[in-house]
């Protein structure tokens, strides 16, 4: 039994420690190039891998995480990284944990990493609930120290949440670092600031339900007039995208709505109204609805930023991450919304939020409120947001809210899927529809390629990267790599190319961005020129395979057996809805697009799954085949001395379980026949001397026990009371086990990983025995005789006189555990545990 132990034993350690243990992977991706895939291991062991900061010119990378800062040469990958630890006191964390958090909150989690453009990096931590910055010299790569040798440090409120789990933006502008984050230590207070400059300039938000209404922050975004093509000198902006509660809209659920809020660089609040306030901040409604389903998609999840035209700013277009507030978040779908429509809806009309006065609306002053300074407003003698008037600085107080909505058609959508952060790679060609590749990464540590041409979204691939466990949670684009991140692991790829897609199939479906199969050199590589939009890819998977086209898939066979539930799964890459043929007399249920089937006689036949899509010049939706299934019986004569082998095996083991249960339930039974017979020679202890000993007879050499290692009582220890995460006072509490069973229980019963104490209802273990009031041995005894007092812990004393109390099984059996009298019977075999004398009435308390 050694050998086959010992392999099960290193199976599982493989099997358990593979998702998280430090593994490099290099695997070939063609043209030469490689997937370098880095674990926990590689990253010296720094875990809560949370924001991630890249040098585009050197490669240079910068990972922030739990106590610890890395610095990662992606063009050396496999070189080790180098390590800053920036941790927290144990005073301070033991301070935390005092306030009401989890020890592993109480760490210093890195949330922000931005450079200064002087040869330093600017860092920001949670510091145990205590937000703090420091500055990193890149050139030695160590933390900025004072004179006396400590760490440089400043406060981080206002730059850096609280919480490490909160939601959290910052970007940098100019120098100067604007941040959407909370600004105390309950996190109740959200706040978009300008947090670094001169102390005169720093200015924050009116704290007011209409400007913020318990947001979500996802990004941010800078962007930059450009000097050659700026004609009116309109100021430079800060754009921030969150997801908050929709004050409008007065229902009785809480409906959420993406955001976008502008503000703009050179505000520096008003002389007397909204004083070191923003005088610039608006801000109006994400829609990324399918008009066709009438599906509205109203929770954002990430934010990318491009320009389509490299260079011009107004070029700049956002791509937005979005999932459902009712269907859950396993949906979920990309719009791009332009800068230009955002800025066209920002200098609209204002909503007015007093719903009495909608017949009676304020007219708007001038200048107009919220608007950026330009040539104009300075020609008119308003050079700085300190003198606008106060009837501008009123009204754009009370109305940040703008009237109209930035809409737009998902231009994916995908059923069963969580995808969780995103990044866009355009293909420029002068002349040609724009063309992009999205990665895509799930929550199952998965990263997905989506090509886009004109309306219509084609999946290229789905690349398993890390654990299922280990969602992606950073995506960074470098030249033509691409840096995929979770808690625990960084994956380096390659991010474009042909040389990507490794058969005809994943070629014929990157055709629109310019790929061709070569079928000579088994090989994906550019085309000469880029094709027309079209159906172009279903010509190429043609070429592939004379039976396989895009809307005209194979048949696939599927062999069931009967009373089998089968999943058929559809890829939905339109927003628009599918349907299913079927045959009739069929059970199948629909799950989004994918669709569940009872096998039965009547459901055997022709499954083909029917989505709408866009065609070539064609506005009105056209029916597109996505794939085709035959569902068939087994024959149950091929395998069959298999499967009859296989039945005898498991036959053979259950009738093996079963002798050994039988044989083991006879020893166990013949031990405790025994057991009994030795307390009794040894002489019954008289029931006055319960009385008179009182707490002192468990620790009594008197008391008839067995060994320890089988007590049915174990000793007190003390535990810790928690309420709501805090530690006020330690108390001593007697458990009760059974350790003759092999059963412990640990302190895995205490604390449920989100800072909340647990203390009853403890009883997974076979024992059944519940921690509910402070109960030890002595009380037990006592009120089975029914003298002295009992525990102080909520049981109440003995009654006196006729009046009758419940048996032992009634309240008191299912508070101290099913089977107890049989186990005091057996292990203690006391007189006074057979007597009738009267019981107290459990009473379970919590602690």
């Amino acid at each position: 039994m050694t050998g086959p132990v010992a392999a099960l034993v290193s199976l599982l350690l493989v099997v358990c420690g593979g998702g998280r243990g430090g593994v490099s992977r290099a695997a070939s991706v063609g043209s030469g190039q490689e997937e370098i895939i880095l674990g926990p291991a590689d990253l010296a062991g720094v875990s809560n891998l949370s924001v991630f900061l890249l040098d585009r010119d050197s490669g240079q990378l910068f990972l922030g995480g739990r106590d610890a800062l890395l610095f990662l040469d992606t063009t050396r990958p496999t070189q080790a990284p180098s390590k800053i630890i920036w941790d927290v006191p144990s005073e301070k964390r033991k301070s935390c944990v005092a306030k009401g958090k989890t020890e592993a909150d109480c760490n210093n989690y890195i949330r922000l990493l931005e450079f200064l453009g002087d040869g330093r990096i600017y860092m920001c931590g949670t510091y145990a609930f205590d937000p703090q910055c420091t500055f990193v010299e890149l050139s030695s790569f160590s933390l900025q120290r004072t004179e006396d040798g400590a760490v440089h440090m400043e406060t981080g409120k206002g730059k850096c949440p609280f919480d490490p789990s909160q939601p959290y933006t910052a970007v940098m502008a100019g120098g100067t670092l604007y941040t959407a984050a909370t600004s105390n230590f309950l996190g109740t207070l959200f706040d978009i600031s300008r947090a670094t400059g001169p102390e005169e300039n720093r200015i924050r938000m009116e704290q007011s339900i209409n400007w913020l209404n318990d947001p979500e922050f996802v990004s941010s975004a800078f962007i930059e007039q450009s000097p050659n093509n700026n004609p009116r000198g309109d100021d430079d902006k800060i754009y921030f995208f969150f997801t908050e509660v929709a004050k409008e809209y007065e229902l009785y659920t809480k409906v959420k709505v993406p955001r976008v809020a502008r503000v703009c660089k050179s505000d520096v609040g008003g002389m007397k109204t909204l004083q070191r306030r923003w005088t610039t901040f608006l801000k109006a409604q994400l829609v990324c609805e399918d008009k066709p389903s009438g599906q509205r998609y109203n929770v954002l999840t990430d934010v990318f930023t491009t320009e389509h035209v490299p260079g011009d700013p107004s070029s700049t277009h956002f791509y937005g991450l979005f999932s459902s507030q009712w269907e859950g978040a396993d949906v979920s779908a990309v719009c791009v919304f332009s800068l230009l429509d955002i800025n066209k809806v920002l200098d609209g009309p204002f909503k007015e939020l007093k719903k009495c006065d909608n017949w009676n609306l304020q007219p708007v002053p001038t200048p107009r409120p919220g608007q950026c300074l330009d040539s104009e407003l300075r020609a008119a003698g308003f050079d700085t947001s300190l003198k606008l008037p106060d009837k501008v600085l009123t009204f754009v107080r009370d109305h940040p809210l703008m009237e109209n909505s930035v809409t737009a058609a998902p231009l994916l959508v995908r059923k069963g899927i969580r995808y969780t952060k995103l990044a866009v790679s355009l293909v420029h060609r002068q002349g040609q529809t724009r063309r992009a590749l999205l990665h895509i990464g799930t929550d199952r540590g998965e990263l997905h390629r989506v090509a886009v041409v004109a309306q219509n979204a084609t999946l290229l691939q789905e690349i398993p990267l890390f654990n299922p466990s280990e969602p992606l949670n950073n995506i960074l684009l470098h030249k033509d790599r691409v840096v995929v991140g979770g808690p625990y692991s960084v994956a380096l790829l390659r991010s474009e190319g042909c040389g990507l897609y490794h058969n005809c199939q994943e070629c014929a479906r990157a055709r629109g961005l310019g790929c061709e199969w070569s079928a000579s050199e088994s090989t994906c590589a550019p085309s000469s020129s880029l094709p027309e939009v079209g159906d172009m890819i279903d010509e190429a998977l043609r070429r592939c395979d004379a039976h396989q086209g895009r809307c005209s898939p194979s048949l696939t066979e599927k062999r069931v057996v009967l009373g089998l539930q089968v999943l058929l799964p559809c890829v939905q890459l339109s927003p628009r809805p599918c349907s299913w043929e079927h045959p009739p007399h069929r059970l199948t249920r629909q799950h989004h697009s994918d669709l569940e089937v009872t096998v039965s006689e009547e459901s055997l036949g022709t499954y083909i799954c029917t989505c709408q899509e866009a065609g070539p010049g064609v506005t009105e939706p056209t029916p597109c085949r996505r794939v085709a299934y035959q569902l068939t019986l087994a024959d149950p004569t091929i395998g069959g001395t298999v499967a009859m082998a296989g039945g005898r095996h498991v036959l053979a083991i259950y009738i093996l379980v079963f002798v050994v249960g039988v044989v083991c339930g006879a020893v166990v039974l013949w031990f405790a026949s025994r057991r009994p017979g030795s307390p009794r020679r040894a002489g019954p202890l008289p029931d006055s001397s319960l009385s008179e000993k009182g707490r002192e007879l468990l620790g009594s050499s008197a008391t008839p026990q067995s060994p320890s290692s089988t007590s049915l009582f174990s000793e007190g220890f003390h535990l810790t009371e928690k309420r709501n995460g805090t530690a006020p006072s330690t108390t001593s509490t007697t458990l009760l086990s059974n350790h003759g069973n092999g059963t412990h229980h640990g302190n895995s019963c205490i604390n449920n990983g989100n800072g909340n104490g647990i203390y009853a209802n403890c009883n997974s273990s076979s024992s059944r025995l519940r921690l509910g009031s402070s109960l030890s041995t002595t009380e037990l005894m006592d009120s089975r005789t029914g003298q002295g007092e009992m525990s102080e812990g909520g049981v109440r004393k003995a009654r006196e006189g006729n009046e009758e109390e419940p048996a032992l099984g009634g309240a008191c059996t299912d508070s101290l555990g099913g089977g107890f009298t049989d186990g005091l019977d057996l292990d203690l075999s006391l007189p006074m545990f057979k007597s009738t004398a009267p019981l107290a009435k459990c009473e379970e308390s919590s602690i």
